[in-house]
């Protein structure tokens, strides 16, 4: 049994190592072929590339700055006198006209008293006639004429005064829009100044920014600008600058900047947060790299450009000066010339002086 068991072991180990002779054949000549290939493209010295061609193309800077949207149109509407709140005749969220009326106050007293000088007024109208033509027949004395004028004319304007007064107690919308929010109820005593109700008109709306003051010399009214907002993702408004401010804040160092912007559909509403996409630069004819290519070393910022040196093609690294950015695009001040070829794929790889095979 003692045998057996050997021979079985034996049998065991030796196709064990005939396995493993067979692995290390062939690993060998597999190896000497990879290295082989590895070996012919890196002593073949040739990187392949893609390049641009740098030629003068318009370039623009932009900054982005927060704000929010209010309605051009936009009014707490409160009574011009004390009076109770008789009517209220709209409710919120309706539609109104310009002129449409909103509130009526308790008028009693105004109309009691309108009525007393309209009685008055026409006594005092019938006196002067009288007296007018007693007088035009030298009858009569002259302060009798003069009295009876007076009195009339006295009591047109108490009439006129009253009046107005009447008016007072009947408030309209001074412009057409949607009522917001009504703050009273009826039987509560209007004051001047106390908000009764709150108007608005969508259908135009103003953007307000707030713009740091450096960019003041770089935008001015009439320049056109973008408007996105985070409410409606996808959303660009393009619409000139309406305004900008005279004043710069003492607390933060900004200025306002205004756009109108036109809301046929009233999507926008107020205090809507809004981003603005300003131009503060633009060069007609500059040259312009992707700003991943340019890189950094202890002398400054440099790219690699392709060169013909004795009929080959090699990767020449070329510092240069750099202006603005925006977004991938980066402006070259200095450095390059019109005409240079570079390398926008495979700068990564590339070194000065390395043969390099430009990508067709």
């Amino acid at each position: 049994m003692k045998k057996v068991r050997f021979s079985l072991t034996v049998l065991t180990l030796i196709m064990l190592l005939a396995a493993c002779q067979k692995k290390q054949d062939a690993t060998p000549a597999a190896a000497v072929a990879g290295e082989g290939a590895a070996v012919e493209a890196t002593e073949s010295g040739s990187l392949l590339v893609e390049v641009k061609t740098v030629m003068p193309e318009r370039f623009e800077h932009f900054f982005m700055v927060n704000g929010a949207l209010e309605a051009v149109q936009d009014a707490f509407i409160s009574a011009e006198s004390n009076g109770q709140i008789k009517v209220i005749h709209v409710h919120e969220g309706q539609r109104v006209q310009k002129g449409e009326l909103l509130v009526s106050l308790n008028s009693d007293i105004t109309r009691n008293a309108l009525a007393e000088v309209q009685n008055s007024l026409d006594l005092a109208r019938t006196v002067f006639q009288k007296r007018q033509e007693l007088w035009n027949r030298h009858i009569g004395s002259e302060i009798q004429y003069l009295e009876a004028k007076t009195n009339q004319a006295a009591l047109e304007n108490r009439l006129k005064s009253l009046q107005a007064q009447l008016d007072l107690a009947e408030i309209r919308a001074p412009f057409a829009g949607i009522i917001d929010k009504i703050f009273k109820k009826a039987g509560e005593l209007a004051v001047p100044g106390l908000q009764l109700m709150q108007l608005v008109n969508l259908k135009r709306m103003r953007v307000n920014a707030e713009v740091a003051e450096t960019y003041l010399g770089r935008i001015a009214p009439g320049d056109r600008i973008e408007i996105t907002f985070p409410t409606y993702p996808g959303w660009r408004i393009q619409a000139p600058i309406a305004r900008i401010g005279q004043v710069v804040s003492a607390k933060n160092r900004t200025v306002l900047v205004q756009a109108v912007l036109e809301n046929a559909h009233e999507k926008l509403k107020p205090n809507m947060m809004a981003t603005l996409r300003c131009r503060d630069f633009m060069a007609p004819a500059s040259l312009v790299v992707p700003a991943i290519v340019i890189k950094n070393d202890l002398s400054g910022k440099y790219l690699y450009i392709v060169k013909q040196e004795k009929g080959k093609s090699v990767a020449s690294k070329t510092y240069v000066t750099t202006g603005l950015t925006e977004g991938n695009r980066t402006m070259i001040i200095d450095g390059l010339a019109e005409g240079d070829r570079v390398i926008i794929n495979g700068y990564s790889l590339a070194k000065n002086n390395m043969p390099v095979t430009i990508k067709p």
